[in-house]
């Protein structure tokens, strides 16, 4: 009878579950419900799919294109990106129709096929949304609670995996036997037959996929833009107007600087959209004046301050302040109540930006809040390039340890601990790291070892591909276990697409790694343990000890 049950960042209340009219947040209690009746749909859809593959069906529609739906809805309800019950609303009666539309080709096909309810229910009614949002959400997938965690453990790294899967389908490249997975996997959490074993082995699976996800990304990336490269970074501001963009999407991130180009109007990037400076074919345009501001969660003070006009194209949105509010547009999966949205863009056709830039240009310079640089952009090309040079550094004990420190930033005063575990770490270690959690320890000066700098920077949390090759071509040029190298982790989550990334480095075979703030708040006592016991998973606990145990 709760108004909500949300438990999928780690940031959710006393790491149990929010539960309230409103979670951590931001997110309204119906918005959270409408997301769960999305997802319900998204099921629905997958069962049949996955029903119409395995009785060799032809479902009369492309798959691709059905694929880069079904996850680009999913990754609407990753923490932080859409809160706009309009949005939600719409995207039911779609999927709804839809799911009819492919029921009753397999039902023409195959009249007596069983399905679920979740198959099955259908209503374009409004009024009939709400009430049936509150009966089919975490909850309800199982009244077990090892199985309803297997299952959240699977939800959850779908969705990491649906929004890497969108990144990389954006710029054209696709992949049928991802969305093969998707659908089956997503279809599995319907399955009460399935035994605890037949679920944790989807969970292993789901890594494999979410590998084989961050490679295409990865490859979609570099093919587009060419490998990042070694670049330091502007955190100050220039004297011209300027629009600042946060999230992840490179082709958004592209299309604003062609279209920006001679305006007189300069671009930003934001958080996680810093790495966008390390690409030669963004990094090109010389309005691309820098970083501005820090992590997703300072966003209130960063936005109020930067004068001009504010893209958000994908996570992490925190509700808006009034005072910046009416120079914040949303684009592609984001939304919220009231902010203005560019529309998505029409095929073999740019986004149409002009009107935020036009609004850019009626504005006033950004507030400095900072000076200096920032260097980042060691992806895997990188890295490897200068292995010999690494190698030889590892054999003269030069460098000890590597310690990956990727993952997220968040609000918690506990995650000051990643900061001082960067200031402490002896001299000989070099931290490797993508995604926000960067931002505890990137404007530190921790030096470098021979001109390796102390922190290798391989970019967004979507990069994270990049120190899992590191520590596999490092592996076999060692010739050792991927367990022997001197590698550690202590690895920050707050989202699902971290909890893609963890999933991905256990179906690797990685152990020992630290995970923190704190465990997710959806693996039960028994799941926990399992994983624990079968990897070395452990949390965190005092800097002293954690450098102890790991270095």
């Amino acid at each position: 009878m709760n108004n909500m049950f949300c438990y999928q960042c780690q940031e959710t209340v006393k790491n149990t579950a929010c539960t309230m009219k409103k979670g951590v947040c931001g997110k309204e209690d119906n918005t959270a419900n409408f997301q769960d009746l999305l997802i319900y749909n998204l099921k629905g859809i997958s069962e049949i799919l996955f029903k119409s593959k395995s009785n060799n069906i032809n479902i009369n529609i492309d798959i691709i294109n059905l694929g880069n739906l079904l996850t680009e809805y999913l990754f609407t309800t990753i923490t932080n990106v859409n809160f706009d019950n309009d949005f939600f609303i719409k995207k039911i009666k779609e999927t709804n129709n839809l799911k009819k539309e492919l029921k009753n080709n397999l039902l023409q096909n195959i009249s007596n096929i069983e399905l679920s309810d979740t198959a099955k229910w259908d209503s374009n009614n409004e009024g009939d949304f709400l009430e049936k949002s509150k009966s089919v959400g975490i909850l309800s997938m199982d009244n077990d609670d090892d199985k309803r965690s297997l299952k959240s453990l699977i939800l959850y790294g779908l969705k990491g995996l649906s929004a890497y899967y969108h990144h990389a389908s954006v710029l054209g490249y696709t992949d049928e036997n991802i969305i093969d997975f998707f659908t089956e996997a997503l279809s599995s959490t319907l399955d009460n037959d399935l035994s605890n074993d037949d679920l944790f082995n989807l969970v292993v699976k789901c890594g494999e996929y979410g590998v084989k996800t961050m490679a295409l990304l990865d490859k979609a990336n570099t093919e587009t833009y060419s490998n990042p490269e070694p670049t330091e970074v502007n955190i100050g501001v220039k004297k011209n107007p300027g629009i600042l963009v946060s999230g992840h999407d490179l082709k958004d991130m592209e299309e604003l600087l062609i279209q920006t180009e001679g305006t007189g109007v300069d671009v930003y990037t934001h958080s996680e959209m810093l790495p966008a400076n390390y690409y030669p074919g963004l990094k090109k345009y010389k309005h691309l004046a820098g970083n501005y501001g820090s992590s997703w969660w300072l966003q209130t003070s960063d936005f109020e301050n930067f004068n001009g006009p504010i893209l958000v194209t994908t996570n992490c949105l925190v509700p808006p302040k009034d005072t910046y509010k009416e120079r914040l547009y949303t684009t592609g999966t984001v939304g919220f109540p009231g902010v203005k949205h560019i529309k998505d863009r029409e095929k073999g056709k740019s986004k149409d930006f002009s009107g935020i830039i036009e609004h850019a240009k009626k504005t006033n310079p950004p507030n400095e809040i900072e000076t200096g640089k920032i260097i980042g952009g060691f992806a895997h090309n990188y890295v490897l390039g200068a292995a010999d040079k690494i190698i030889d550094l590892i054999n003269r004990g030069k460098i000890k340890k590597f310690v990956v420190m990727a993952g997220c930033d968040g609000r918690h005063k506990s995650r000051e601990y990643y900061t001082d575990f960067a200031k402490n770490l002896p001299t000989d270690t070099i931290i490797l790291t993508a995604g926000c959690a960067k931002y505890r320890y990137n404007k530190l000066n921790l030096g470098d070892i021979e001109g390796i700098p102390r922190v290798l920077d391989a970019g967004q949390c979507n990069d994270s591909y990049s120190l899992a090759v590191i520590a596999l071509k490092l592996a076999e040029a060692l010739n050792v276990d991927i367990n022997e190298l001197p590698i550690v982790y202590n690895i920050a989550w707050y989202e699902q697409k971290a909890a893609l990334v963890l999933l991905a480095l256990l179906s690797l075979g990685v152990k020992n790694i630290h995970v923190g703030p704190t465990l997710p708040a959806f693996l039960s006592p028994n799941v926990a343990k399992i994983i624990i016991e079968k990897f070395n998973l452990a949390g965190i606990d005092s800097v002293e000890n954690d450098i102890k145990a790991l270095i």
